[in-house]
């Protein structure tokens, strides 16, 4: 496998974790006007793909498999989980 290939399959891998770290942070201050926002977009943009990536990788690991829907609810619930808690005010 050469460079090219092997970078293609990361890209293609990563690629869920990136489309929710890039759709998260902007659809959570359009629509939760009334908590501002605890980080920036780069930043919350960039613990959200990191997160995901983690996911991505541990079930890719455990499973054998990359692409089942198990990671991918994980990968979900773990974005959400961490804009949530990224939230300025989040207790209340």
């Amino acid at each position: 496998m050469d460079l090219l290939v092997l970078l293609n399959h990361f890209i293609n891998f990563a690629a869920p974790a990136a489309w929710l770290a890039l759709l998260l942070p902007w659809l959570a201050r359009l629509l939760i006007r009334k908590r501002s926002p605890g980080f920036s977009l780069l930043k919350q943009g960039t613990i959200i793909f990191m997160a995901g990536l983690l996911v991505l990788l541990l079930g890719l690991t455990l499973l054998g498999q990359d692409g089942k829907m198990v990671t991918y609810l994980t990968l979900v619930i773990t974005a959400a989980t961490s804009q949530r808690f990224m939230l300025k005010g989040w207790r209340g």
